[in-house]
């Protein structure tokens, strides 16, 4: 280890590359690196400080309590980054060829109080050239270094130069690269942190802009979840339409497991505002949802025509009566005829949710009535405003009355029940598979076959193909407890204004002062003063529910029509990051991906590949490649740039367990996992470091060994074919095959 004056060094690096340790190759950083130390320390204390201000001060109301809550967040999230990483924000430097001081880009920017920048945000542009560089196109640099951190200490560091005079002084060249290098690391249970070592054609595809939907096409190991990931977190900082207070990002994942495996990523580069889930988890029926056994059925559910049998489904719902009735009340009988029906159904705003607009409806069919009793009433109205003018209340109060004695009808409130009922999003999805003359007028069509195949005997056992019927009918009818929890807050709140005017009653019959100063208490206004609406309850907020700015979707190429459906909903604008591999869609692929996404509700596409394996060895691949060719022989099988030296291995189911013993033994750390058709794997190892998983929720993962367990017996065609493919490029070392 080297040490300066200034303090213990960043640097330790062992005795292999004593070499690097060269005070004229390593000086500046250390400087540099005290600085970033000094300022750290300050910057800390002051966040932290702001953040104690910011928590003590009065919350205040509307939106000056917004506004303290998301600088309550924004401090927090910022301090988190800084004490999680220390030092280590810094992912290396870039020397240029204008003569200026070394630029050091970190995961955060960072400037001392004397406004020196000491650390340049990866995202801005002025860091590009750091990831986006080539010897082709050096983007004004003379050399490039990355460092490798742990424990916050640089361990390694690599240098690249990209003309002669970078050479000069300030380059230690190695035979590989930073990027390269840390391909050959063990695997842990979450994604590696790769920022320091994104490479230029990952950069450019997180640098693309937002507007309309971009794909991420590319096979295993070309880094496309890298870069889904890099991207939301450099579209937040640096999209307009996107930063934060202007729009959400929504990640989808494939998977809780490829969730868990990714938890870290986001939070590492200082963003903790995306919401991250899987299609399960749009739906409140998608944790306990099953797989669709039957192909016909989930073939007829996968298409997003059958979904949009949902608007009819609920509009049925939504016809005014065609008959009139008397409304019958202690005090007084008035007329609702078909046409005051139909008036008041007119009244519900276009796409507002069915229950949400239940209460609008009703609103307008109380004033309908109320309207009429007025006529009806001139003179009783007339003397009753004339009486209660006199003691300074508002003659609102009197229409007040009578709406709650028209509420208060049990014959209307049957009849607008039986009108314009309350919705179940599961009980409309589980009419249409249970009464086929329902489903016939809401997909008129299908033909009688398939509207048999859809109806079954538990119309509520849900599986992954209801989720898009369940959303789809979740977002059209809205909240149906809004209604209850309305009439709760009104009635709170007319609780409250009732107590009140008791009170302001008692204060102004004992007000003994001179100039009758509580008399002012009458005004209607200052009463609703006194009564805090907002310390009524309100409901817990559906984060899920969008509409989102911008939408990241990761193993895409599994999506059913119907599922994109469920995402479409959710991001108006159509702005997408699509991230997917043709050949590893386990029920096929034919189309392009332009004309996939076209046919779902797509109209700006544009398509970005990788062509090139970090993660998969040589000779995986070359075992691996036939495999989905054989399927599908216009796979986008891509190139590996690695070489582990190690062949895959073929032996018999019985050797599993010495197998995995022996690569325990002899590996100290590292991920292994067992991949099988059913999951399973035996007691006896170490549940940290084996895994067992189906190849479905293998997708997205990697690991140091890979066992695959009878993949004869993963299935045949496409399917087959597309699990042994893709749990055989999950190796980042090792694969091993069972039979």
């Amino acid at each position: 280890m080297t040490s300066t004056d200034l303090g213990p060094s960043a640097f330790e690096l062992p005795e292999s590359r004593a070499a690097k340790a060269a005070p004229a190759l390593i000086a500046a950083d250390e400087q540099h690196f005290a600085a970033i130390a000094e300022c750290l320390e300050t910057t800390i204390g002051e966040l932290a400080e702001r953040l104690d201000a910011e928590r003590k001060a009065p919350g205040g109301s509307g939106q000056a309590a917004l506004d303290r809550d998301q600088e309550i967040h924004r401090l927090s999230s910022r301090l988190r980054t800084l004490r999680r990483f220390g030092l280590d924000l810094c992912l290396g430097r870039m020397v240029g060829t204008d003569g200026a001081e070394p630029v050091y880009i970190g995961r955060l920017g960072l400037t001392d109080n004397s406004g020196r920048r000491l650390l340049l945000d990866w995202r801005g542009p002025a860091a590009e050239p750091f990831f986006g560089a080539t010897h082709a196109q050096p983007m004004g640099l003379l050399s490039r270094r990355r460092y490798r951190w742990s424990q916050g200490r640089i361990t390694d560091y690599w240098d690249e130069v990209f003309t002669a005079d970078g050479l000069v002084g300030n380059a230690a060249l190695d035979d590989q690269s930073a990027f390269i290098a840390s391909l050959g690391g063990n695997r842990s249970p979450r994604m590696r942190d790769v920022l320091g070592t994104i490479q230029a054609g990952q950069d450019a595809i997180i640098r693309a802009g937002s507007r309309g939907a971009l794909v991420v096409d590319g096979g295993p190991g070309t880094g496309k979840t890298v870069v889904a990931l890099h991207r939301s977190a450099y579209l937040i900082y640096a999209d307009p339409r996107l930063g934060h207070h202007r729009g959400e990002v929504l990640f989808v994942g494939p998977h809780q497991p490829y969730l868990a495996y990714v938890a870290d990523v986001l939070p590492s580069l200082g963003e903790e505002g995306v919401q991250i889930c899987t299609l399960r988890d749009l739906v409140p029926q998608g944790a306990a949802a099953v797989p669709e056994s039957d192909p016909e059925v989930l073939r007829l559910k996968s298409a997003a025509q059958l979904v949009a049998a949902i608007e009819p489904a609920v509009a049925l719902y939504e016809e005014p009566p065609s008959s009139g009735m008397r409304v019958e009340t202690p005090s007084f009988d008035v007329w609702l005829s078909a046409a005051d029906w139909a008036e008041a159904f007119e009244s519900a705003e276009p796409g507002m949710p069915h229950n949400v607009a239940r209460d609008q409806v009703w609103a307008a069919l109380l004033k309908i009535l109320v309207d009429k009793l007025r006529d009806d009433f001139d003179q009783e109205w007339e003397a009753e405003k004339d009486e209660f003018d006199a003691y300074g209340i508002n003659t609102g109060d009197t229409e007040q009355k009578l709406r709650r004695a028209l509420a208060a009808s049990p014959e209307l409130s049957r009849a607008f029940g039986r009108a314009w009922p309350l919705l179940e999003p599961a009980e409309i999805v589980a009419d249409l598979w249970s009464v086929p003359a329902y489903l016939r007028r809401c997909a008129p069509w299908l033909a009688p076959a398939e509207i048999q195949a859809l109806q079954r005997s538990d119309p509520q056992a849900w599986t992954v193909a209801d989720l898009p019927f369940l959303d789809a009918a979740r977002l059209r009818l809205g909240d149906p407890e809004a209604s209850c929890r309305r009439q709760r807050r009104e009635a709170g709140a007319a609780a409250e204004r009732s107590a009140m005017s008791d009170v302001v009653g008692d204060l102004i019959a004992h007000d003994d002062s001179e100039m009758g100063v509580m008399s002012m208490l009458r005004g209607q206004d200052l009463r609703a003063a006194l009564v805090d609406d907002g310390a009524l309850p309100e409901p817990e907020p559906d984060f899920l529910a969008g509409p989102f700015a911008h939408i990241v979707v990761d193993e895409a190429q599994e999506l059913t029509d119907a599922q994109w459906q469920m995402l479409l909903l959710r991001c108006p604008s159509r702005s997408f990051t699509i991230v997917g591999d043709r050949a590893q869609a386990r029920h096929g692929f034919r189309e392009s991906w332009p004309e996939r996404l076209a046919r779902v509700g797509f109209d700006r596409i544009k398509v970005a590949s990788l062509g090139i394996n970090y993660r998969t060895p040589e000779e995986i691949m070359a075992e691996a490649e036939p495999v989905i060719r054989a399927a599908l022989p216009d796979a986008n099988v891509p190139t590996s740039i690695r070489s582990s030296g190690i062949p895959v291995r073929h032996a018999r189911v019985a050797e599993l367990a010495p197998i995995l013993d022996g690569w325990l033994a002899g590996n100290a750390e590292g991920i292994a996992c067992v991949i099988s058709a059913d999951g399973a794997l035996g007691n006896g190892f170490d549940a940290a470091r084996v895994r067992a998983l189906t190849p479905e929720l293998a997708k997205g993962l990697e690991f140091d060994l890979v066992v695959l367990l009878e993949p004869e017996g993963f299935g045949e065609g496409i399917e087959g074919a597309v699990d042994r493919y893709v749990a055989m490029t999950r190796a980042t070392q090792q694969l091993v095959l069972l039979s």
